[in-house]
């Protein structure tokens, strides 16, 4: 048993149970929205990689171990950041940049001397390294590594970035979007007994992680036990399960019970939204990894944002009163800390509503059979009904009051409430490309009915639609701008009653999306 584990041993957890594993092949989109993504359940996948680049450039000629002198070669030039898993820092493990050079030249050493059995020459040697982060979708987009499975495709957060930048305020993005938030796709390597913490994943949202080699072991804790893990004051949280947690510092953490699994080569793991979890790498590893959002988490994403934002402002609260701008100060503090403030996310899904809508208003007029057109509408009204559940929460908290909204900057106000203005912008034309391609490929039956299939969009869709009087009357009445969340809630309530006037009546239950997480 301790050798199947990587010589951790036994968990030293209870375990409850282990993650299902199911042959993707055999899923459709919509039972995995039904059996995964609604009740937030984390599933192991088979048969999704058969295809891949990385399946075969990246291994040796075994079929098993990295292709170690592959990545020096081809990408050694690359500067990435690794974690030292053998030290800790704050709530994390000691971090530093290298090349992929370097990297791989420290793993062949590590390598040798496990051969040899000398593991500790000097204090140096006494490191374990794990490649982690690696923007390598951004960094080599003519380097086709592998195809993101379609049950993962509907992720608006990489959508988003692929276009926009996640701050406005020139600030903040010159300090953090260059790299931090260039994207969520990311390469990790690192060899036998690299590890990550235990945490919930950022924006808590879901991720997916595909093993191109080595074996992982998963602890999970499900987001109704994760305030188990925390100390009384929900300050810190555990940082091991395998050590010798203290139970006067957190108290709950014996009553936790967990679920396991070991995730093999060409198995992709899907976690969900707020769920606490440690890997360790069983076998020297290499994965790709996404964090990403859509209708189903969004909810969990301002959660967060709420948590995370009484957090700042409590921290702050005594300044106030000498602050000439408390609020911003605020938001500034919100964007460094979670990568995401109020004024981004509202310009977040104040664009994914337009984009939706607009699909919608192309749907009205597209030939096809009911049922067809129901199944395509569905998506979007979907999408559209989970940001009005989120808007509706939202605009009733400080930050949006008009006072504050009016001390916003202009990027910021300008990004959100002037609907005219982001129909002319060429990245929103591209984020509605990109949902139209997302949703194509999502339901087969667009691709398997080229008869009725019809373009969504196309680039010169808003010459043609700035001219439109019924486009015009359906997306922007009875406001052109969008002044705050409640603005939002109107302009989707109105596009709503014009689409149950058409062609595309549809009801969705509201009361999918009134679920309140559990953020810790």
């Amino acid at each position: 048993m301790e050798e199947e584990m990587g010589g951790l041993g036994r968990p030293p957890v209870m375990i409850g149970g282990e993650v299902e594993r199911v042959d993707g092949r055999a899923l459709r989109y919509e039972e995995f929205v039904e059996r995964y993504l609604m009740p937030n359940r984390p599933v192991l996948l088979t048969g999704l990689m058969d295809d891949w680049r990385a399946a075969t450039d990246w291994l040796a000629p075994d079929g098993r171990a990295p292709n170690l002198p592959f990545f020096a070669t081809h990408f050694g030039n690359s500067v990435v950041q690794v974690a030292d898993c053998s030290k800790r820092e704050f709530t994390d493990q000691k971090r530093r940049e290298m090349t992929v050079a370097e990297f791989i030249s420290y793993w062949l050493k590590l390598s040798s001397r496990k051969d040899s059995g000398v593991l500790r020459c000097n204090d140096d040697d006494e490191s374990l390294l794990y490649l982690k982060d690696w923007h390598f979708f951004k960094e080599y987009p003519d380097y086709v590594a592998y195809r993101t499975p379609p049950f993962f495709t509907d992720d608006w957060l990489n959508l988003y970035l692929d276009s926009h930048l996640i701050h406005r305020d020139s600030d903040i993005h010159r300090d953090k979007n260059e790299i931090n938030c260039a994207d969520y796709r990311f390469v990790y390597m690192g060899p036998k007994g690299t590890w990550t913490p235990l945490h919930a994943d950022v924006f808590r949202s879901y991720s997916w992680s595909a093993n191109v080699c080595g074996r992982k072991l998963w602890l999970f804790l499900p987001p109704s036990q994760c305030h188990l893990v925390f100390d009384r004051n929900f300050r810190s949280s555990v940082y091991n399960v395998y050590d010798d947690v203290s139970e006067a510092q957190f108290p709950g953490f014996k009553k936790t019970i967990w679920l396991k699994c070991t995730q093999e080569q060409n198995e992709v793991i899907f976690v969900p939204s707020g769920w606490y979890h440690q890997v360790h790498n069983l076998e020297d590893t290499i994965s790709i990894n996404h964090n990403w959002f859509n209708a189903y988490n969004l909810s969990w994403v301002w959660g967060l944002l709420l948590r995370d934002y009484n957090v700042a402002k409590e921290y702050i609260e005594d300044i106030r009163d000498i602050c000439d701008d408390f609020e911003g100060l605020c938001q500034r503090n919100l964007a460094a800390n979670t990568g995401m403030n109020f004024y981004d996310f509202l310009i977040f899904i104040t664009r994914f509503t337009l984009g939706n809508i607009i699909q919608l208003f192309h749907l009205r007029h597209e030939e096809g059979s009911i049922n067809n057109l129901l199944t395509k509408s569905r998506y979007f009204i979907t999408n559209l009904m989970s940001i009005r559940a989120v808007a509706s929460k939202i605009k009733t908290v400080e930050a949006f009051a008009e006072e504050n909204l009016k001390s916003c900057s202009v990027e910021n106000h300008t990004a959100f409430s002037d609907v005219q203005k982001i129909f002319e912008e060429p990245e929103f034309h591209d984020l509605c490309s990109a949902l139209k391609r997302t949703y194509e490929s999502i339901d087969n039956q667009w691709e398997q009915d080229p008869q009725t299939r019809t373009a969504l969009f196309c680039q010169d869709c808003f010459k043609c639609l700035k001219t439109d009087s019924g486009f015009l009357d359906f997306v922007i009445s009875p406001t052109s701008k969008v002044c705050g969340p409640e603005d939002l809630v109107s302009l989707i309530d109105h596009a709503m009653e014009k689409t149950n006037g058409g062609c595309c009546n549809f009801s969705f239950p509201s009361e999918l999306f009134d679920v309140e997480p559990f953020v810790v």
